[in-house]
């Protein structure tokens, strides 16, 4: 029924297809209908036309006359979108009024029935069995607001419904005046909080066992421990910093315990051709074996659920390879995934992308390429890895199951934890999920963020990751404060930073767009990262600065100096004077620069887990470094310029403060975050001596890369996705734009003074699918004025998923008349629980064929003469998926979807 879990969408499909065939009615399926295993590959049973999508603005839209702008300047509809994955498995046996009987399905190999997790309907609880008047009237508003089942891949949820529903829900507990109730309200209430306590300690875990592994793998290219094969170098050699030969220091530092591969391979100690070859080939296995991985778990189209509907679109029908147009395919563990989340915390659907295989390949395979040494980083993976623990115990419990719209609550909380666990900044991590991730963060939200990013610095700290007892990765002891004169240097690394950034992020949206997605890499990944591994190994092996982890790179580059004592980094000089001693560092970290950004650069955005914190972290602290080192170099061989007049003692100038602020900036120029950066860093180094002139180049880092390119990484890697991301932040200049110019005046719609029977609504549904694609969008119900014939006044919406749902149930019946009464006191589904609707004597206290209890009766409307800036309202802070507008007298002109207006809003961006 109504409140009824979803079937299969191949039962669906094949039941809806068959509805109005000639012959008797049976539970067979049509003969057409190929048979489908666990195995069946989906591009063999869901062929796309060139023309369906699930983008922003479907292309026969394109062809209404109300749309105003010029279609050579529509930007990407997401026609590239991944395919939504069309589910294999049937449910669980149902009454024959509601679905075919899974008896005669036996010719289908479903392997994964048994397997899968029941499912239960979105609106299950919609029902009441009380009588009490608030109840009914508590029911009534959730039935003018109308039923709603699972939301479909790639749709945008409905905010308004999920708060009207929540709202029902809670409003129910806190009439129940038993102790058994209150026991149940208390319990409820304190539900979020222990969900966000339990994510907070599998995010540390998880990220302990990551960290963990990551650093035995990286040290397994270089050699391995004679004491114990399963610890890492800095294990192995606890007293002591790894080996290496620097520019200023001759000096090496043995380890007796650590035995390099050269070692072990040939007889010659310490054989470069060997150690690199060796080097090379497990770096190379590390890199293939995490986009093997990726690509085998977590292929968008093996995802597969009952949640999705649209099965009598053209994704559902069998086309030759000859006309078939396949979609884009994600591969969801590729990536930082912050591009992603901020999609789906908007209210965009993707099912799968939070699950737990996601969660297992992004650990595994985030281990694997950091190992490798790609020049990428593990803390916006991270963030990832959260929100997948967080979505996965939430939905152990109904009211998150249930809610699409409270389970962002807890993604929030869990974003929040992830940075957390990544920086060690509990702090910096609830700011970041408000600044940068989160779309709907109120005071209990920031409360829980806070919370779970505290339980996970805490689990953090006790695991002891890093063998120091810190969360603090690049702790610095700096006894000396900032001076006056030191404020231009402060800005010219903070502009530095907006440049950097503003070109990166261009030129990694370019990479991606004209090379990675262009060209034969496209469906070659796996080549693509073995050339990138090869090329990284090639140019990273012999310079130090570009050998080394970025998180140790980072780290050395913070370093303080103290004069006459070279580092085992080669970073501090014993005459800071002597242009013979800066000069093989600042040539050796400007070289190292441009081969990790060059690097960077096409490392980000292949298909293996990646985050882009540390090396943009890494750039500007080696930029900062040589900054603060030349100064210095300056300010020893002229110590009586004026510049220098505040300036006394030989450690006067601090390099690796010049790297810190160099760091803040050039993250910022990338990543566009503010407050939440600033925070991070403090928390970061453990040092707050430093506030201003982190803050200074962080926001002129922010306001250069603003203008030079108006998007950071995150944003152009959502429109490289075709991501529908509604940014609220964004202004807009509407300029001489009306609603007129965007509004869709001849959708497709119901007219109550028609007959509208089953087929006559599945041949109108399946048209649409065909035709439009766009399931944010319903079917409008009208009727004929009373007295005006032409015009029509709006009775409600009904979704094309909600429709889909009711149309299965009575497809047995394609000749009934289907109704939807206008005005009602009170629905007998409000007093009917399913186990009712199932038996044949109570059918006629309740009419399967009115469709009324799917309809909202309550859409949000608006004038035709309205701002263009109030319907952006509508959509942002209302979180509407649609918007009906009618004239002044209240007659109804159209409607616009939530994509519809995402690509008015491209349109009008491009101005």
């Amino acid at each position: 029924g109504p409140n009824a879990a979803p079937s299969s969408t191949f039962v669906r499909r094949a039941k809806l297809q068959r509805l109005g065939s000639t012959g008797p009615q049976s539970d067979s399926l049509p003969s057409d209908v190929p048979p489908m295993s666990e195995n069946t590959p989906f591009n063999q049973s869901a062929r796309s036309q060139p023309d369906s999508n699930y983008g922003t603005l479907p292309r026969s839209l394109l062809r209404h006359p109300s749309l105003q702008f010029s279609r050579k300047q529509i930007p990407p509809r997401l026609a590239n979108l991944p395919e939504p994955p069309r589910s294999a498995n049937n449910s669980q046996p149902s009454s024959p009024m509601f679905s075919p009987s899974l008896r005669n399905l036996s010719n289908l190999s479903f392997s994964r029935i048994g397997n899968q997790r029941p499912i239960s309907a979105y609106d299950a609880t919609f029902h009441s069995e009380s009588k009490d008047d608030g109840d009914l009237g508590m029911n009534m508003d959730a039935k003018k607001n109308g039923v709603r089942v699972w939301y479909s891949s790639y749709s945008s949820i409905d905010w308004m419904h999920d708060a009207i529903k929540e709202s029902l829900r809670f409003s129910r507990l806190r009439k129940k005046k038993s102790l058994k109730a209150r026991i149940r309200l208390a319990f409820d209430r304190l539900l979020g909080w222990i969900i966000v306590t339990i994510v907070g300690c599998l995010t540390a875990v998880f990220a302990y066992l990551v960290v963990t592994g990551e650093r035995w793998l990286f040290s397994l290219k270089d050699g391995y421990c004679t004491q114990d094969w399963t610890r890492a170098k800095e294990l192995c050699c606890p007293q002591t910093n790894p080996m290496m030969i620097f520019p200023t220091s001759s000096r090496g530092i043995e380890c007796p315990e650590w035995r390099q591969w050269s070692d072990s391979i040939t007889s010659a100690r310490g054989s470069s051709t060997v150690q690199f070859m060796t080097y090379t080939f497990i770096a190379i296995i590390l890199a293939v074996s995490s986009c093997w991985l990726t690509l085998l778990l977590t292929k968008s189209t093996s995802f597969m659920t009952r949640k999705e509907s649209g099965v009598l679109g053209p994704d559902f029908q069998d086309g030759s390879e000859a006309t078939a147009v396949h979609r884009k395919v994600f591969y969801y563990a590729s990536g930082s995934g912050i591009p992603e989340l901020k999609a789906i915390l908007s209210g965009f659907v993707i099912h799968g992308y939070l699950g737990g295989r996601v969660l297992i390949a992004k650990s595994v395979g985030l281990a694997l390429s950091v190992a490798s040494g790609l020049q990428l980083g593990k803390e916006g993976p991270f963030v990832h890895i959260a929100c997948c623990i967080g979505n996965i115990v939430s939905r152990l419990t109904s009211k998150y199951e249930n809610n699409e719209a409270k389970r962002r609550e807890i993604l929030s909380a869990a974003c929040a934890a992830g940075v957390a666990v990544a920086f060690g900044a509990p702090i910096g991590g609830t700011l970041f999920s408000l600044e940068e991730v989160s779309y709907f963060f109120p005071a209990k939200v920031m409360w829980r963020s806070f919370f779970c990013a505290m339980i996970a610095a805490i689990t953090l700290k006790l695991l002891n990751p890093f063998g120091t007892g810190k969360l603090v990765l690049f702790q610095v002891t700096y006894d000396k404060d900032w001076h006056a004169f030191e404020l231009l240097p402060f800005v010219i690394l903070g502009v530095f930073g907006g440049v950097y950034g503003a070109y990166f992020s261009k030129l990694n949206f370019r990479w991606s767009r004209d090379v990675r997605n262009a060209t034969w890499l496209k469906n070659h990944p796996v080549v693509e990262v073995f050339l990138v591994t090869l090329a990284t190994s090639a140019f990273c092996f012999l310079n130090p600065y570009t050998r080394m982890g970025g998180t140790e790179l980072v780290s050395a580059l913070f370093s303080e100096c103290h004069k006459g004592v070279e580092d085992e980094w080669g970073l501090c000089l014993s005459d800071p004077g002597s242009w013979a001693q800066v000069t093989p560092i600042v040539c050796a970290l400007l070289l190292a620069l441009v081969v990790r950004g060059a690097l960077t650069l096409v490392t980000f955005g292949i298909r293996l887990p990646a985050g882009i914190f540390i090396p943009s972290l890494a750039a500007g602290a080696m930029v900062g470094r040589v900054f603060g080192i030349l100064l210095q170099f300056l300010r020893y061989r002229h110590p009586d310029l004026g510049f220098f007049s505040a300036c006394s003692g030989d450690n006067c100038i601090i390099p690796g403060l010049y790297a810190m602020v160099g760091a803040a900036a050039s993250l910022a120029g990338v990543t566009r975050t503010t407050v939440s950066l600033a925070v991070i860093m403090f928390e970061l180094t453990d040092t707050l001596s430093y506030t201003i002139p982190i803050m200074i180049a962080v926001l002129c880092a922010k306001t250069t890369a603003d203008a030079l390119e108006e998007k950071g990484i995150y944003e152009l890697v959502i429109d490289v996705a075709h991501l529908p991301y509604l940014d609220c932040k964004k202004p807009f200049l509407w300029g001489d734009r009306q609603i007129a110019d965007v509004i869709v005046r001849d959708v497709d719609n119901i007219r109550l003074d028609q007959d509208n029977t089953v087929k006559t609504l599945r041949d109108k549904l399946q048209d649409f699918l065909q035709h439009d694609g766009n399931q944010d969008a319903g079917f409008p119900i009208l009727r004929a004025d009373e007295h005006d014939e032409d015009s029509t006044r709006l009775v409600g919406v009904i979704g094309a998923r909600e429709l889909e749902h009711a149309l299965f149930i009575v497809a047995d019946h394609p000749d009934e008349i289907i109704t939807f009464q206008t005005t009602y006191l009170h629905h007998p589904l409000a007093s009917s629980s399913i186990s009712s609707l199932l038996d044949d004597t109570n059918r006629s206290s309740f009419d399967i064929f009115d469709f009324s209890v799917y309809m909202d009766q309550a859409p949000l409307t608006i004038t035709l003469n309205s701002p263009l800036e109030l319907v952006q309202q509508f959509f942002v802070k209302l979180g509407a998926r649609y918007v009906v507008v009618t004239d002044m007298d209240g007659y109804y002109e159209g409607i616009i979807d939530k994509k519809t207006w995402l690509a008015f809003l491209n349109e009008a961006g491009r101005d």
